[in-house]
């Protein structure tokens, strides 16, 4: 639990890195001037918990596999090789093998949702939030799309951008999110953004975009690379919740 936090379950999911936790107004005065929330897709939109990423990494070593001939284990260390150099395993195959970016993300995406089920706590609370909401994803706008369409939240976006309107430079490249500010107008010192990667927040956090970092629930076992694990304490993180909805609940004044 945070240092200075009362004995609280929501206080240890509300809090602000290295700082005593911060609830209720306090919480809603940090977002105040926020006209703009931005949500990445996977793993942050839908809970770590269930079985979508799993699936989608599976594809893409099959994907390896089939192109290179290599096995299981030498087609997946190529993966995590090109993911962890170019942001997307896509981008490392396009560059050094010339890859169909189409083809790869078809068959990447390619994968039984029914997981899924309609949020309508979700939806409420991303509802409530004031002003625009867009999807920011290193996956395809179709995928993005099908799964905010299970969850019930698709007509709440504004828009999806994807890897295709990024050129294919993935996040954590500043050139992605560039592009992603330039096409839809955004401001970012009035913008918000929720991310369950924490180097992906480094550029939205240098150019004034505060920062969500959405962590497994407590219990959730952690399906990410080692490297990817972070603690919410990195100085580009203003916040860091394990409870999502129940964050975004929390920024929003509720009537007495």
């Amino acid at each position: 639990m945070t240092e200075g936090c009362a004995p609280d379950s929501r206080c240890d999911r509300f809090r602000f890195p290295g700082q005593p936790c911060a609830r209720g107004e306090r919480e809603q005065a940090r977002f105040a001037h926020v006209d703009t929330w931005v949500f990445d897709l996977d793993n942050t939109l839908y809970p770590a918990s269930l079985d979508l990423w799993p699936k989608i990494d599976a594809r893409i070593t099959l994907f390896m596999i089939r192109l290179f001939g290599l096995d299981g284990m030498s087609s997946r260390a190529l993966q995590k090789h090109y993911y962890r150099h170019y942001g997307t395993t896509l981008r490392g195959l396009m560059i050094e093998h010339g890859v169909a970016a189409e083809q790869f993300l078809e068959f990447v995406h390619d994968i039984d949702l029914s997981s899924l089920a309609p949020n309508h706590t979700l939806a409420d609370a991303i509802a409530a939030l004031p002003g625009r909401k867009l999807i920011l994803t290193n996956g395809s706008r179709e995928h993005a799309l099908r799964t905010a369409e299970r969850l019930g939240i698709d007509h709440m976006f504004e828009a999806v951008f994807d890897i295709i309107a990024a050129d294919f430079l993935a996040k954590p490249h500043e050139g992605a999110y560039q592009r992603f500010f330039d096409k839809h107008g955004i401001e970012p010192r009035r913008s918000a953004i929720f991310e369950d990667i924490e180097r992906n927040l480094i550029v939205p956090h240098q150019r004034g975009m505060t920062t969500v970092l959405v962590m497994p629930e407590p219990g959730q076992s952690e399906r990410r690379e080692a490297w990817e694990v972070a603690n919410g304490l990195e100085p580009h993180v203003d916040f860091a919740t394990d409870d999502f909805v129940g964050f975004l609940e929390g920024l929003v004044a509720k009537e007495e």
